[in-house]
């Protein structure tokens, strides 16, 4: 039994043949069209990625409504601004550090340079007050002058000590948390992430145990897809964090971008570095131990132990000298 057997008896072959060739042909030149029109499937993507950055350009460049003002922000604007000390170069100092020390509000530098002015006046009008006024405590002409003058002075440097703390605090916590931001990085490199979805997974991960390190590298993330130059948002996060290590990872990162090398690879080197360094930094600690434990072993150890070794015999000494 074939084929033939189904068709009339009466109908010739030829033109079943022809028919079929035709179809066959019809199939063909379909599937090659289907293949031909085939869109490239990063199209529609990005085309969605550029309207929304759009959109948030345009989101963030649109007037606002202005919020209520608060009187004592306005006051401190006031007095900060008729005294110019915004467009200073103090001020593009003093706006680095704040975010170094992690205060990115817009209104922290009219703040800061408020206090410096505010706190000398504040402290020394209530070291007068104590003393002359209400005379908490009695003190000589010349001493209560020294007084005065030291809590002026602990007034005008006591901004800049608090943010020296701060900076020097977060630092060392962005420090802790990058070696583990790097492995993770080189995981999500390794996945075949883009360095825009690396960094939002990593901070994601780590907004938990290392919060700031965390913050950071989400903030980079949303710059990256909103700034127009990628180099520009990778700056600003050397610019806010100000250490060794992410500086290298900044480095690495637009040499990464520029000569277009592995991002896996250029992060596994750098994340060996890192881990060896960190290991350096244990034996030196490991090795100053012993130096450093001399002195309170001297003043606090070495003296009881003599007591309780020769104490005894020196009070029998005594108790025979007695006898005589």
């Amino acid at each position: 039994m074939n084929v033939f057997d189904y068709l009339p008896a009466d109908s010739p072959i030829e033109g079943y043949i022809v028919a079929m060739a035709a179809l066959t042909a019809l199939a063909n030149a379909y599937l090659v069209y289907r293949v031909m029109l085939v869109r490239d499937p990063l199209g529609p993507r990005l085309k969605a990625m550029k309207q929304r950055r759009e959109t948030l350009r345009a989101d963030l460049s649109a007037p606002r409504r202005r919020a209520p003002r608060d009187r004592s922000m306005g006051f401190m604007k006031d007095v900060v601004g008729r005294l110019n000390l915004l467009k200073t170069r103090e001020a593009k100092k003093a706006s680095d550090r704040l975010l170094q020390a992690g205060y990115r509000s817009p209104d922290a530098v009219t703040v800061y340079f408020f206090l410096k002015l505010a706190l000398p006046f504040a402290f020394g009008a209530s070291a007068l007050f104590a003393i002359y006024i209400v005379k908490l405590v009695e003190l000589e002409g010349m001493l209560r002058m020294l007084v005065c003058m030291g809590a002026v002075v602990i007034g005008a440097y006591g901004p800049e000590l608090y943010l020296k703390n701060a900076i020097s605090k977060r630092k060392a916590r962005l420090q802790k948390g990058l070696p583990d931001a790097l492995d993770l990085l080189v995981i999500c490199a390794e996945a075949g992430q883009s360095l825009d979805g690396a960094l939002t997974r990593v901070a994601r991960e780590l907004g938990h145990s290392f919060p700031d390190i965390s913050d950071e590298l989400a903030l980079t993330a949303m710059e990256l897809g909103l700034l127009p130059e990628r180099r520009e948002a990778l700056d600003n996060l050397n610019r806010r964090t100000d250490l060794p290590g992410i500086r290298g990872v900044v480095n690495t990162l637009l040499q990464t971008e520029k000569y277009g090398t592995p991002l896996a690879q250029s992060l596994r080197v750098l994340s060996g570095e890192f881990r060896n360094e960190r290991m350096m930094k244990a034996e030196e600690k490991a090795a100053r131990l012993p130096a450093t434990m001399t002195v309170p072993m001297i003043i606090f150890i070495l003296p009881p132990l003599f007591v309780v070794l020769i104490g005894p015999a020196v009070v029998r000494v005594i108790d025979l000298m007695k006898g005589f």
